[in-house]
């Protein structure tokens, strides 16, 4: 069996920073997202790991960033290295806020580890949490696969995902109009790491 999302995270700590700096497609994204943006805007960083890419990009920028994380170590890394935005240990499943409250919501590789009713349940949630025009920025591994054990880095871990299609149909079907979609190839830096294919997808609530 796999570890948990917790476990997993809270043994890679810092190394998965390290094994994933180099991954220029991530910060094109937010480099994108950054230009799309209002000033000031409230952005929820869902699995937001130490805080680096992510929050520190945008926080940097001007933006209200707070961060969820299932890791307890990896938010003691974030709070330590990302000291102007704010972050807190969460399971994404129990997260709840009112309907638009954010100007943006990312989710960088969090829903990996839930399974796929999950997965569409959390996709509902990140909609409806969006305000009017809010922007969702999402990267997965696309397969057609559920509760597969697979090693990451030297580890076990249990993962579920869609193809690509049936994500944009997805976030079609809770109102979201992707706006954005691209697949890169990166291999990250880590002596058990293999080359991976990911998605990146990006829609806008009307």
């Amino acid at each position: 069996m796999g570890l948990s999302a917790a476990e997993l995270f809270d043994e890679l700590g810092k190394d998965y920073e390290i094994a994933y700096a180099g991954y220029t497609a991530r910060r094109e994204e937010l480099d994108w997202l950054l230009d799309e943006l209002p000033a000031g805007a409230r952005v929820l960083d869902i699995g937001s790991g130490t805080g680096r890419p992510t929050a520190e990009l945008l926080a940097a920028a001007g933006h209200e960033v707070t961060g969820y994380d299932v890791s307890p170590h990896m938010v003691e890394i974030a709070r330590a290295q990302v000291p102007g935005a704010r972050f807190e240990v969460a399971d994404l499943r129990t997260l709840a806020f009112p309907a638009g409250s954010w100007d943006a919501v990312v989710a960088f590789f969090s829903l990996l580890q839930v399974p796929r009713a999950e997965i569409d349940a959390a996709l509902v949630r990140f909609a409806e949490w969006l305000k009017p025009g809010g922007i969702f920025l999402f990267a997965t591994v696309p397969a057609d696969i559920e509760n597969l054990e697979i090693e990451f880095m030297g580890k076990k871990a249990v993962v579920s995902s869609y193809p690509q299609e049936v994500f944009r149909a997805r976030l079609a079907g809770v109102g979201l109009e992707v706006v954005r979609d691209r697949i890169a190839e990166f291999l990250p830096t880590h002596a058990s790491a293999g080359s991976e294919h990911n998605l990146f997808l990006a829609a806008r609530k009307p």
